[in-house]
C-alpha cells in the first residue's frame, strides 16, 4: 500500500506541474476563439487614423472607429458615408486580436498610450504580413490639403484603365467633391471599386479604401481642361487610368454579357449545401416558382453589397413566390473551410435563401461546372429564372450603394424583372 500511495501522489504532483506549466504559457493564436471580456476597453474606443505599409514607398491611409456599443470593442473601417464592421477585439495579454471574418483575414495588434502597431495577414498564416500603425485622434484620411482645388471635378467621367496587357477596359467614374475633400467610385463591367475617399490638393487627387482586404490606392493629376490623368497603385504595381468629363458615361449593357451558349434555354445547377445536402434547381421547392440564382463568393466586395441586397429583399417578397440561391466558390475547395466562411456569410447578413458550394473562386472553373454559361466574366453574376426553369436574364456584376443612382437603377430593373416573371 504505501508504493501504491506513492505512485499516486507522484501522479498527483507530475499532472499539477505540467497542468500550471501549460496554463502559466501565453494564449497562442490558434487558441483564440470566442471574445473575451475587454477589461480597459477606454484605452482603444475611439476613432483611428491608421497606414497599411504595402511596400516600400507605398503607406496607404485608412480610418477606423472602435466602439464599446456590444460584448466586447468592435472594430468599424470608415470610408466616407461608410462605416463598415469588421468585427470584434478579443484582448489576448497585451495584444488585440480582431478576426476580420468577411476576407478570411485578422488584426494582430499592441496598443500603447494613443499609438496602436500591428500586423494584417491571412487568418491560416500564408501569405506576407501587411504592416500596420495608427494614432488614435479625429486626423483625417489625407494630410491636409496643402493647396486650393484648381476645379471642381464633381460629375460623371468616361474612364480607361490600362491593364497589363497594354489593352484598354472602359469603366466609369463618378466623382463628388466639396472643397478640398473628395468622394469617389470606378464602375467596371466586373463591379465597383466601393467607397473611395480623399482630397483635392491643386491638381493632386488622392483616394483610398480599406475595409479588412487589400487596401484600395489611387493617385491622379487634373488637367487644364478637368481631364484627370491616374494611377492605381498596389503590391503588385501601377495601373495607369485616364478620365474625361462626361454625364452620359456608360458601361456595356449588363444584361448582354453573360448569355447562354446555343441549344440551351435552363441551367443545370445540382450543388451540395453546407452540410452535404444537394439542392438542385429540380427540387419540388422551386417548382413553378420564379428563381434568382447568384453566383458568389463571401470573400468578394460586390457580393457583400449584393447580399446586402437580396437578403432583405428575399425576407420581404419570399410570400410572392420567389426563391434564391446563390452558388458559392472560395478560396480553397475543402468542404470545412467552405462551410466556415458560407456560415459567416450567412450569419453576417440573415440570409434565409439556399446557399450551395461551387468550388474554387477561379472563373475558369465556374465556367466548367456551369458549362451552359458563355463565358464567365465576374462575381457576382446574377440569373433570373423563370417559372418554367428557363433562364430570361443575365445580370453580369453588381453596382453598389456607392454608385448613387446607378444602385437605384439596378434595383429598379431587378424589382422590374420579378414582376414581369411572376405575372
Amino acid at each position: 500500500m504505501p508504493g501504491v500511495l506513492n505512485n499516486k501522489l507522484f501522479l498527483q504532483v507530475f499532472f499539477l506541474t505540467v497542468f500550471a506549466h501549460v496554463f502559466a504559457q501565453p494564449l497562442q493564436q490558434k487558441e483564440i476563439g470566442k471574445p473575451q471580456t475587454f477589461y480597459n476597453p477606454d484605452r482603444v474606443v475611439g476613432k483611428w487614423r491608421g497606414t497599411l505599409h504595402v511596400k516600400d514607398g507605398l503607406d496607404v491611409p485608412f480610418l477606423f472607429e472602435i466602439k464599446s456599443d456590444q460584448a466586447s470593442p468592435a472594430i468599424y473601417f470608415i470610408n466616407g458615408e461608410e462605416h463598415f464592421y469588421g468585427g470584434q477585439l478579443v484582448q489576448v495579454n497585451d495584444s488585440i486580436h480582431i478576426s476580420l471574418d468577411q476576407f478570411d483575414n485578422e488584426l494582430q495588434l499592441s496598443a500603447s498610450g494613443n499609438t496602436i502597431k500591428g500586423f494584417l495577414r491571412r487568418q491560416d498564416g500564408t501569405g506576407n504580413p501587411v504592416a500596420i500603425e495608427a494614432v488614435k485622434g479625429n486626423a483625417p484620411r489625407f494630410a491636409l490639403a496643402s493647396a486650393p482645388p484648381v476645379a471642381d471635378i464633381s460629375g460623371t467621367y468616361d474612364i480607361v484603365f490600362k491593364n497589363e496587357k497594354g489593352t484598354d477596359e472602359k469603366a466609369v467614374g463618378v466623382f463628388k467633391q466639396e472643397g478640398n475633400r473628395l468622394s469617389a467610385t470606378f464602375l467596371r463591367v466586373t463591379g465597383d471599386s466601393r467607397y473611395l475617399d480623399g482630397i483635392v490638393s491643386g491638381n493632386q487627387i488622392y483616394l483610398s479604401t480599406f475595409i479588412g482586404a487589400g487596401p484600395g490606392y489611387y493617385t491622379g493629376t487634373i488637367t487644364a481642361d478637368k481631364r484627370i490623368e491616374g494611377n492605381v497603385i498596389s503590391a503588385r504595381g501601377s495601373q495607369p487610368f485616364t478620365g474625361l468629363p462626361n454625364e452620359e458615361a456608360a458601361l456595356p449593357d449588363a444584361y448582354t454579357l453573360t448569355y447562354l451558349k446555343n441549344g440551351y434555354t435552363s441551367l443545370e445547377a445540382s450543388f451540395p449545401d453546407m452540410y452535404g445536402k444537394q439542392i438542385s434547381l429540380k427540387d419540388s421547392k422551386y417548382k413553378n416558382k420564379v428563381v434568382v440564382l447568384t453566383i458568389t463568393g463571401s470573400w468578394c466586395p460586390n457580393c457583400i453589397d449584393e447580399a446586402g441586397f437580396l437578403a432583405p429583399w428575399y425576407k420581404k417578397n419570399r410570400q410572392r413566390g420567389v426563391e434564391i440561391i446563390s452558388i458559392h466558390y472560395e478560396r480553397k475547395t475543402d468542404t470545412a473551410y467552405a462551410r466556415k466562411v458560407m456560415s459567416r456569410f450567412k450569419e453576417r447578413f440573415g440570409i434565409e435563401y439556399d446557399q450551395v458550394f461551387g468550388g474554387l473562386a477561379d472563373k475558369q472553373h465556374v465556367a466548367e461546372t456551369l458549362p451552359a454559361l458563355n463565358s464567365f466574366l465576374s462575381f457576382p453574376t446574377t440569373l433570373f429564372i423563370d417559372k418554367q426553369g428557363k433562364v430570361h436574364k443575365i445580370h453580369t456584376g453588381f453596382n453598389g450603394p456607392a454608385t448613387g443612382k446607378h444602385y437605384d437603377e439596378f434595383i429598379k430593373e431587378f424589382d422590374a424583372e420579378i414582376d414581369t416573371l411572376l405575372q
